[in-house]
């Protein structure tokens, strides 16, 4: 299933031959997205492989090339033959299914390329680690982007702008409310060993916005967390011994530079909650106020906490008119991120996030060519760190945290 595409392809009159060469490994539902995005910005980039071993995956890919005024790019089923072209490619998106990504970058780091890889990076611990090994090595040349779309949805980034208006960051709460995982290919989005399960699968993308917003690591010998299985998908057949997470809380202490664990954090998940009001929700509370950001609403509310002076009588709640409150409408993605130029406005899968994405990652590419350090937003070390509080939290549920229902 494609993305919901309206293609506004910023096509130059005249292009030269010194755009970015790109190749896509992987073309399902985020590869899709990410040619979309490509398209949109083919005066800067070019795409000149499409790879999948799945041949309606690549249709459906080269049902989108036909639909713009792009030139048509090679067509390949097999790793191997792109990677025989490795030479003639400058940025290489990981769009296979997770349990692919960390093989996937061992072979392809030893090229001098830039990777966007989605996320997660690793699905377990083993790939985490011998992720970390390889990247240590002599021979390890490329520059790796993971993607994290999340970073860039617009009521976000409202929200990130904002943390300072709040004062010391004391609580951080995330919750997803959606309808279950996507059929996929092979089901694997439904295989715990080649996701790593929910918790890694999904919710490193929310790790990872509980990192950038506290700007502290977590402290993860105190991850806990609390969970239920596939029991709540009752109308599908699950066809593994052990169904996937589908709800669960995780609850973590974020620990400051100076030792301190002063701020603390809960992830709420379900996913058997369509029509939902709110799909995403982010409310983070400070000393001095409070931010509450709302998906799809696509809105950010700002409150500050009354001072001594507006609320003198302490034996009655504060009143009303003390209480003050800011709305901002997030909905210009071009206005929140200071992005003058015109950029693909497509909605995709992630509020037009995916646009802003390659938007800061194919100018890191271009300065990277015209001689300057490559600069990822986010790295392989925040790639992995957001898996570890994935793994962490999963293996919490060993010690018998985790229902199927039938004992409550």
């Amino acid at each position: 299933m494609a993305p919901n595409i309206h293609h506004t392809p910023l096509v130059p009159t005249t292009i030269e031959d010194n755009r970015i060469r790109c190749a896509i490994l992987g073309t399902g539902m985020m590869g899709q997205e990410h040619i979309s995005y490509i398209l949109g910005y083919s005066d800067e980039v070019r795409l000149d492989f499409l790879c999948d071993p799945f041949e309606k995956s690549l249709t459906e890919a080269r049902r989108l090339i036909m639909d713009s005024p792009y030139h048509e790019p090679k067509y390949l089923s097999n790793e191997e033959e792109l990677l025989a072209s490795a030479g003639e490619i400058d940025l290489l998106v990981i769009a296979s299914p997770n349990y692919m990504h960390t093989p996937t970058l061992l072979r392809w780091g030893v090229y001098n390329i830039t990777i966007l890889c989605e996320k997660p990076v690793s699905v377990s611990q083993d790939q985490h680690d011998e992720l970390i090994a390889a990247s240590k090595l002599p021979e390890w040349s490329a520059r790796l982007w993971i993607a994290m779309e999340y970073r860039y949805i617009p009521a976000i980034a409202k929200l990130l702008s904002l943390l300072p208006e709040i004062g010391e960051l004391k609580m951080v709460t995330i919750r997803e409310n959606r309808y279950p995982f996507l059929h996929k290919i092979g089901e694997w989005n439904r295989d715990r060993s080649k996701t790593g399960d929910t918790l890694v699968e999904k919710c490193c993308h929310f790790f990872d916005l509980f990192r950038l917003i506290t700007r502290k690591e977590v402290d993860l010998s105190k991850v806990r967390a609390l969970a239920q299985r596939g029991i709540n998908y009752g109308h599908e057949n699950n066809q593994f011994d052990v169904p996937i997470l589908d709800s669960a809380y995780v609850t973590m202490p974020f620990r400051a530079e100076d030792g301190r664990c002063n701020t603390v954090g809960c992830l709420e998940l379900c996913m058997f909650a369509e029509g939902s009001r709110h799909q995403e929700e982010i409310i983070v509370t400070g000393s001095k106020g409070r931010l509450e950001a709302y998906l799809p609403e696509n809105k950010v509310f700002m409150y500050r906490r009354p001072t001594m002076e507006e609320w003198q009588d302490r034996s009655i709640p504060p009143p009303k008119s003390c209480i003050r409150e800011q709305v901002f409408d997030c909905s210009n993605v071009k206005d929140i991120h200071g992005i003058a130029e015109d950029i693909p406005t497509h909605g995709g899968y992630h509020y037009c996030s995916t646009a802003v994405e390659w938007y800061y990652l194919l100018a890191a590419v271009q300065k990277y060519k015209d001689g300057s350090k490559f600069q990822p937003h986010v790295s392989l070390s925040d790639g992995l760190k957001a898996v570890e509080i994935g793994i962490q939290a999963t293996s919490t549920l060993a010690d018998g945290m985790v229902s199927d229902c039938r004992d409550i």
